[in-house]
């Protein structure tokens, strides 16, 4: 698909229930694998919040098409992680009618 370049490598991570020893749980999170994207920024903006400046930014992430199902197949509820980036996945969508190719709308907050 023309535009498309998978040059970025992303973690694709899974929020897991952990139990905390107390009869409560935490939230950890756990790789699933790893997947090249191309990834363009959408939008951004920065706020107050509490005192201190939050930037926020939309990011498109396109990654290769997996089928429903599959592991490797990002969801809303997960996150993709670039280092000390993350990007919380928010929606996904196929790009192309043969599904090739996943959009995956997300957003990075960073506190300055």
């Amino acid at each position: 698909m023309a535009g498309v370049q998978l040059n970025r490598r992303l973690v694709l991570e899974s929020a897991e229930r952990v139990a905390d020893g107390a009869g409560g749980f935490a939230q950890s999170w756990g790789a699933l694998g790893e997947l090249w994207a191309d990834v363009t920024l959408r939008s951004g903006r920065e706020r107050a919040s509490a005192g201190v400046q939050v930037s926020r930014a939309a990011f498109r992430i396109v990654v290769r098409g997996a089928p429903e199902g599959s592991t490797m197949r990002p969801r809303p509820d997960q996150r993709f992680r670039e280092g000390a980036r993350i990007y919380r996945i928010e929606a996904v969508a196929e790009r192309d009618p043969e599904g090739r190719y996943l959009t995956c709308f997300a957003t990075e907050e960073v506190v300055a």
